[in-house]
């Protein structure tokens, strides 16, 4: 099994190979952990399937019986017995049917609901390092397809796998006891079965693997052709993503086409060796009868029973497909929930002091290959406004990241006061440091619940506080529906400028003491510019502030410059400093200001 990531855990993106039996083994022993919340509702389901079975079994007993002492001993008090008693289980196996179905169902639903939930939950506690590495259709198709298939066995499969698992051993007990010679006879078409369904068992375990895995490469293909709909739009580029979407749609194809292949192969041999059976036991039971070895009444049952024999082989391996990708399914999902996050809370980990300096004590980061930071020390006073500034690519996003523990440093450390960040409880962490990222991320829902995720206990009050604060109250206030507006998907209601607006009263609510800012206003129109300027300003005001400056008018306005390029630390000082010493963060400036719109942007 392939691991990926830089954690402790792994997660299975592809499985490359065959669920080993050691694999298989482990899937069932984690399902039946997950299970004992209901395991009484288990219990009586294993109770109402063996009862199922029994009574779908005694049939064939009952003909037996009328036949032997009724039809052949002309007792018309036995037909009306065996006929009654046939008729009883019947009624039985139907009322008894039904309360299986319905009580796996429940337990199956109910272990899904708790699955789903266990996934969500853990997604949302991974680090920013694993949706870095994963593709976001790969995660998506494991909330997706692997739980489709998941359901289809809890829906139908999961009751007849059982069922005609339990058809077959019961079938053969029967059949040893009624005629063991018969039995041995009709038996000899089982050892061919056992090894065809071997074969089909390797097989179609590493082409439903594949498949799987097909359909996640189109989830992907499907998700990132969609979100970029506008560039694709834009550079004439439909034939391109269409070209790719179909390779990854065909790849799909040809994976499900194999599958329907082993199938096609093995089931009319299952079909076969049924019939086969069938015909040696009215050749050899029509000797037996002469002799007086068994009775016609036996022979009858036998053929009734050779479809309690060879039809659960059939069911199961039409089933068996279902159960691989089941399995399969349950494979990666389980893989998922092993992943750990790199970014932990450590055991023993205490609250961050309400204020500090944050300091970057010699920090060395790459995202799991070549370090992209360089032995980086930076010291922000309590209180102080610092911007980093520097080329595209030179590490400034990397390291605000980093004062913010979003990642870990390979070397060196970040702390606030006099804790390495490590060492503080994750709720305190984020309360004290707040990221405010470029572009403002809306959930579905209205403006008053997008303000209330920087603190989901606030009151209203406390909401309109922190809008008024920031100068916005009446700006969302005015709205048809005020703060109860929705914002639809994605925040596509609003426009980007005042997206950014409740990003930033979401931060204003938080009230941290530490606020990591990305700014982002060179998109926006000079109006909605003005609005989040002000509003940024008022947010800014009292805080320990690090902002990452696309525009050096931000960085003239700051307490301190910090120029990282080639992710090192080259200069530090005053934006007037710096401008005297002519270097680095001088040429940025000479650079920024002739670029159309520098002149005029604010003071």
């Amino acid at each position: 099994m392939r691991g990926v990531g830089r954690g402790t855990g792994q997660i299975v993106d592809a499985v490359e190979e065959a669920l080993s039996p050691e694999e298989a083994r482990r899937v069932i022993r984690r399902t039946f952990r997950m299970l004992r919340p209901y395991r009484g509702r288990v219990a009586l389901a294993a109770a109402l399937l063996v009862v199922q079975t029994v009574a779908v079994l005694a049939g064939p007993a009952f003909l037996r019986y009328g036949i032997d002492h009724g039809i052949a001993r002309r007792d018309l008090g036995a037909i009306d017995r065996a006929g009654l008693a046939f008729l009883i289980t019947v009624l039985v196996g139907f009322v008894v049917s039904r309360a299986v179905i319905r009580t796996v169902a429940r337990v199956g639903e109910s272990f899904l609901r708790d699955l789903r939930g266990r996934v969500f939950r853990h997604l949302t506690t991974l680090s920013l390092d694993f949706y870095d590495r994963e593709k976001a259709g790969v995660v998506v198709s494991r909330m997706t397809s692997d739980i489709d298939a998941l359901q289809e066995l809890v829906q139908q499969g999961l009751v007849l796998f059982v069922v005609n698992g339990l058809l077959f051993v019961g079938a053969v007990v029967v059949l040893m006891a009624m005629s063991p010679v018969l039995a041995l006879i009709t038996l000899a078409a089982v050892p061919p079965v056992v090894l065809v369904s071997r074969w089909f068992r390797r097989e179609s375990n590493q082409a439903y693997l594949d498949l799987r895995d097909r359909i996640g490469d189109t989830l992907s293909s499907l998700q990132e052709g969609l979100s970029g709909v506008r560039v694709v739009q834009a550079f004439a580029q439909e034939r391109g993503q269409i070209s790719r979407f179909r390779s990854a749609s065909d790849a799909q194809y040809a994976a499900h086409l194999h599958t329907i292949s082993l199938q096609a192969r093995f089931f009319p041999a299952i079909e076969f060796a049924g019939v086969a059976a069938s015909v040696v036991v009215l050749v050899a039971g029509g000797l037996m009868v002469r002799s007086d070895a068994v009775t016609v009444g036996t022979v009858a049952a036998f053929v009734l029973y050779l479809n309690n024999l060879f039809e659960p082989i059939n069911q199961l391996s039409q089933l068996f497909s279902t159960v691989q990708a089941a399995a399969a399914a349950l494979h990666k999902l389980y893989g998922l929930l092993d992943e750990r996050p790199v970014v932990a809370e450590r055991p023993g980990a205490y609250d961050l002091a309400p204020g500090g300096d944050l300091t970057v004590d010699g920090v060395t980061f790459g995202y799991g290959g070549a370090p992209v930071l360089h032995d980086v020390s930076v010291e922000v006073r309590s209180g102080e406004r610092v911007a980093l500034v520097g080329p595209t690519g030179a590490g400034k996003s990397t390291l605000a990241k980093l004062m913010a523990r979003l990642y870990d440093p390979d070397a060196g450390a970040v702390r606030f006061g006099t804790t390495a960040l490590p060492d503080a409880t994750l709720a305190s962490l984020r309360e004290r440091i707040v990221v405010v990222p470029q572009e403002g991320f809306l959930f579905n829902g209205t403006i008053r619940d997008n303000v209330a995720v920087g603190r989901p206990d606030a009151s209203d009050a406390e909401i309109v506080a922190a809008l008024e604060r920031l100068g916005l109250a009446d700006r969302f206030q005015s709205l048809p529906e005020g703060l109860e507006t929705e914002v639809r998907e994605r925040g596509s209601r609003l426009s980007a400028g005042e997206r950014q607006l409740v990003s930033l009263a979401r931060a204003a609510l938080a009230d941290p003491a530490v606020l990591v800012l990305d700014e982002a206003t060179s998109n926006l129109d000079p109006g909605t510019e003005l609005a989040v300027e002000a509003a940024m300003a008022e947010l800014m005001r009292g805080r320990t502030v690090v902002v990452i400056a696309h525009r050096l008018s931000t960085a003239r306005r700051a307490d301190r410059v910090v120029v990282v390029d080639e992710g090192r630390v080259v200069e530090e000082g005053t934006h007037a400093e710096l401008m005297a010493r002519q270097g680095s963060y001088a040429a940025l400036y000479a650079s920024w200001s002739q670029e159309p719109g520098a002149a005029t942007a604010d003071p």
